[in-house]
């Protein structure tokens, strides 16, 4: 048996391997924002042509919804006023609601666009298999429209929406068309401003750059138009995971087809302005992910593809495994920082810079770029940014869990995004809110893990300090500060007070 001092140092040199380990993982996901910022914007679509006057192709628009009385009335009014011609225009309001409130209003905004000529239906299906990827197949089997156009619930494209994009499709080779996500609640509170920024970069930045070098990129699952032949030689919308846009969109790319994104065409939505929604979309995002990953990367690695193609697909497919490893990063920097056996200081000093240099910087950067591109002023920058990367570092805990049960669960159930209404007058409940207990973690211990480590943390910043080693304080101030403003917004008191708020803030 080792004697306990030697046995503490194998511990440490442990500790510090793992540490190690993790930092390069996470400083290779950083390392990937490097190359989207030299690359350029695309150009402007310019002068596209229009199709030839009674030339126009049906479009076929499906809403896929579920329990959305606030907003079901505008989306379906904003869609019958699409500047299209009435006999080559279909809505399908897909809806899966359970609330008969829901459902009496998805029928009366129906009733409302027929009565403008508008070739609407209410479809009802008998069970909610296969959850929005059920919806949107079932839809497909009742029109035979050449084109698709999907939107979720609280997306308000404007009147000239298919006038602008469709043109796009002149490109036999061209499989989707995706518009840009605007913001119609950015606003509201640093919550929804830290996700515009994070919107932002994904949709200014990091699709350009991908749709620029040939790399793929993916339907956001809303706001963009499909060609039908795309989907259906794709193999069809299918249900294995919870991202099934994702899972499509690389399907599609696989099979040839090319995706297109206009940046200059912003279709407004709403974004979840209480933690407990965003959280759950978050999970949601992050488990489709990895579980498209699970599904599809073996098909990818063996295709003919380039290899940065596919070395790219890896990463973009995994990406979400840095909030692990950004978690193991700060639980693992305590055995680090006081490993006075294994750790130099010099040597400690220079891990530390190294996740500032190589695994913030470029991750600011990728943000700071997309407020840049969506012109958002200096002042709105050095605010919001800051804000993003703490929400992100908040999120670890959350979503590692999320990643984990990507890589080894079931599928789950999908659980829809609640929407507020935002802009609609009128009181809103609980539900609409964002605040059913089913549909968002519910439950007394929500926040408590993330409480319990933002205060270790904090404590392990204080220590590090003590100890004369003060170059590991931003990094878990940073996480603990992020910890924190998630743990205390997903506590009960926080949460019921929500609506009130909003209220009387409307």
């Amino acid at each position: 048996m080792l004697p306990t001092t030697d046995a503490s140092a194998m511990l440490q040199g442990l500790a510090t391997a793992l540490y190690s380990a993790c930092q390069t993982g996470l400083l290779l996901y950083s390392s990937h924002r490097w190359p989207m910022l030299v690359s350029r914007p695309l150009p402007s679509a310019g002068a596209t042509p229009a199709w030839p006057e009674g030339g126009e192709p049906a479009v076929l628009v499906q809403l896929p919804v579920r329990d959305e009385p606030t907003v079901v009335a505008r989306l379906v009014a904003a869609v019958a006023a699409l500047d299209w011609p009435a006999d080559r225009l279909c809505i399908q309001l897909l809806d899966d609601s359970d609330d008969p409130g829901a459902i009496q209003a998805g029928a009366a905004a129906v009733t409302a666009a027929r009565s403008r000529g508008i070739a609407a239906t209410h479809v009802r299906r008998g069970a909610r298999t296969g959850f929005k990827a059920g919806a949107l197949e079932h839809g497909l089997a009742l029109d035979d429209s050449p084109f698709v156009a999907v939107f979720d619930a609280d997306f308000l494209p404007a009147p000239d929406f298919l006038r602008r994009l469709m043109p796009r499709f002149s490109d036999e080779h061209v499989g989707l068309v995706q518009a840009r996500w605007g913001h119609l609640n950015r606003d509201v509170s640093a919550l929804t401003r830290a996700q515009a920024v994070m919107l932002d970069a994904h949709l200014l930045v990091e699709h350009p750059w991908r749709q620029r070098t040939g790399r793929f990129f993916n339907f956001n699952g809303t706001a963009g138009v499909w060609r039908r032949s795309a989907i259906e030689s794709a193999g069809g919308w299918s249900h294995d995971t919870l991202t099934e846009d994702l899972d499509l969109s690389y399907r599609a790319q696989l099979a040839g087809w090319r995706f297109v994104f206009d940046p200059s065409v912003v279709v407004p939505a709403e974004l979840p302005e209480s933690m407990a929604a965003f959280r759950s979309q978050q999970h949601r995002w992050a488990k489709g992910a990895l579980q498209t990953a699970r599904k599809l990367l073996p098909r990818i690695l063996r295709a003919p593809l380039p290899w940065w193609v596919r070395l790219e697909a890896v990463v973009h497919l995994t990406a979400n495994a840095g909030y692990p490893l950004l978690l193991a990063l700060a639980v693992l920097l305590a055995p680090v920082l006081f490993a006075v056996r294994t750790v130099s200081l010099p040597w400690l000093i220079m891990l530390q810079a190294g996740i500032v240099l190589l695994g913030t910087l470029p991750v600011m950067l990728f943000l700071v770029r997309g407020q840049q591109l969506a012109g958002r002023s200096a002042r709105h920058i050095m605010a919001d940014v800051p804000g993003a990367m703490m929400l992100c570092a908040g999120l670890s805990w959350h979503l590692a869990g999320a990643v984990a049960a990507g890589l080894w669960g079931p599928v789950g159930e999908f659980v829809r995004t609640p929407k507020t209404g935002t802009g609609v007058a009128g009181a809103r409940s609980g539900q609409a809110a964002g605040l059913s207990g089913r549909e968002t973690d519910a439950g007394p211990a929500r926040g408590i893990p993330e409480l319990v480590l933002a205060a270790s943390l904090a404590l392990l910043a204080c220590a590090a300090f003590a100890a004369g080693r003060p170059a590991a304080m931003p990094f878990l101030l940073v996480m603990s500060a992020g910890l924190a403003w998630v743990g205390l917004a997903m506590r009960p008191a926080a949460v019921v007070q929500v609506p009130a708020e909003v209220l009387r803030r409307r």
